[in-house]
């Protein structure tokens, strides 16, 4: 027997991000020919997609943690790393994603509807792409940005036009048995029904959908019987219908009495009071059904419900009341706001705004928030002195030294950014303009530029010893002892 489950708890992380790579392109004859390190490529990320086909969230109920693919590293000779394969996670219509604390991150009506759920993490740049006019070997690269990681909720609300509600063994699922070409489980004892059915009905020139919910009894609403679980799956029917038991022999049990209990549990459990009613009285095949209905339709009508005396074993009255069904499904269709476009909306960034905040702590500490210096942050090596120049850089750049003298940091006080905590040590004093240091660059390049001036000094000493006689007794004896010494320290 199929299991069906329509809340779990979803353990979702997407992939990590590739590391770039610090690489220097050699060949014979030419050592160093500059920094060839490629970009890590982006991880996975892990998507919802709503998919027809599936209509239970049993699979996630075994397999609750999701994984996407992280990201390769980049290699050398300017070889970028793959990007990890995003997940697509099939789940049903009518599925809404919250996270642990209730708040709703997206509601999933309709085939094929998209949430990205996680995102994946960055590749790190190599030291190729942070090359540039002034640091022209870099001898680091950025490390891959972590990808998102998250608890979420998965609750199914089925997406029905017509909810069946009663109490259990009221008939509910033989009602949607001859009505559609659903093929719920029936049997003559209650709770018969475990999981909401579903079923299509086609009158005329209309179809709907119709859903027969477990059987309510009192405190439903409060966590008795299996009620609890399964009123969410009334909450998009555009229409409830009623279905009263004429022919029950428990004791205490009468038409008027059981919708009233229904109501105060859909009333209790909120948000339901201005969808219609019908009512439908059934097992009127029974001769003591029919007289009980007889009796109780002139006090329904008068509460300004609509009473239709019906019996699923004999079809009788079904007809008209698919008819009234199809009637106010159609009313509620035409009422409903018109699907608007799918529209682009471009929220430029004030002027003001720096993409970060600095937040004082009561124990004299400073927080900056922002994406990208907690990015910059994520994607520093530590290890590597060079690294961490050249995220200081940044983030003066970006003007969170100045804000942090402004805010009334001191030298040595506790900064933290994401994750990580830094005494501070400003580069940048108020009043003062910020010039970027000598950061990333690479002592063999200079000693290349020194090997040039060696050969260039060489050449020079070699053509003087080529000038004619009388120019080299013209020359001061004193500057020809200078020029042989500069030469014989330098060979050295």
């Amino acid at each position: 027997m199929t299991t069906f489950v329509d809340r779990v708890v979803l353990h979702m992380q997407a992939g990590d991000g590739g590391h770039g790579c610090v690489s220097i392109h050699r060949e014979k004859f030419k050592p160093f020919g500059g920094p060839d390190g490629g970009n890590g490529g982006h991880g996975g990320s892990v998507s919802l997609v709503v998919d027809p086909a599936v209509t239970t969230l049993l699979d996630f109920h075994f397999r609750p943690h999701i994984k996407a693919d992280n990201g390769k590293g980049g290699a050398g000779s300017n070889r970028d790393g793959a990007n990890g394969r995003d997940l697509v996670i099939k789940v049903p219509n009518g599925t809404v994603v919250q996270t642990l604390d209730g708040e709703v991150l997206a509601d999933l009506v309709g085939p094929g509807t998209t949430f990205e759920a996680a995102r994946g993490g960055r590749g790190g740049r190599g030291n190729a792409s942070l090359a540039n006019a002034r640091r022209k070997a870099p001898g680091f690269a950025e490390l891959g940005e972590p990808g998102d990681k998250l608890d979420v909720v998965l609750e199914l609300k089925s997406v029905a036009d017509v909810g069946l509600v009663g109490f259990p063994s009221a008939g509910k699922s033989s009602l949607i048995s001859v009505i559609s070409a659903a093929k719920p489980k029936i049997a003559d004892y209650p709770f018969t029904t475990l999981v909401p059915n579903l079923g299509v009905v086609r009158v005329d020139n209309h179809t709907f959908t119709v859903a027969d919910v477990p059987g309510l009894i009192p405190g439903a609403a409060t966590g008795k019987g299996l009620g609890l679980e399964f009123l969410r799956h009334v909450e998009r029917c555009a229409v409830l219908v009623h279905v009263v038991d004429t022919a029950t022999l428990e004791p205490g049990r009468d038409p008027l009495a059981d919708i009233d209990t229904i109501e105060a549990e859909l009333s209790q459990y909120g948000g339901l009071a201005d969808r219609p009613r019908l009512v439908a009285l059934n097992k009127v095949d029974v001769p003591d059904g029919q007289d009980l209905a007889d009796i109780v339709r002139p006090d329904l009508e008068e509460r300004g419900f609509r009473v239709f005396d019906v019996s699923a074993a004999t079809r009788e009255g079904l007809k008209e009341l698919t008819f009234a069904m199809a009637e106010l499904v159609e009313q509620s269709r035409r009422a409903a706001p018109p699907a608007e476009p799918t529209r682009i909306v471009i929220r430029p960034k004030a002027v003001d705004d720096a993409g970060f905040t600095i937040e004082a702590e009561a124990d004299g500490s400073f927080t900056v928030r922002g994406g990208r210096p907690e990015r910059w942050v994520k994607q520093t090596n530590f290890d590597n002195d060079e690294a961490v120049g050249f995220l200081a850089d940044r983030l003066a750049r970006l003007g969170v030294e100045e804000k942090l003298a402004k805010a009334g940091a001191k030298p040595g006080d506790l900064v933290r950014i994401g994750e990580r905590e830094f005494d501070w040590q400003p580069t940048l004093y108020a009043g003062a303009d910020f010039v970027p240091g000598n950061r990333g660059t690479d002592v063999r390049l200079e000693e290349k530029s020194n090997r040039a001036s060696a050969s260039e000094r060489l050449e020079a000493r070699k053509a003087r010893r080529r000038r004619p006689e009388d120019e080299l007794e013209a020359a001061p004896a004193d500057g020809d002892a200078t020029v042989e010494a500069d030469d014989d320290e330098d060979w050295d």
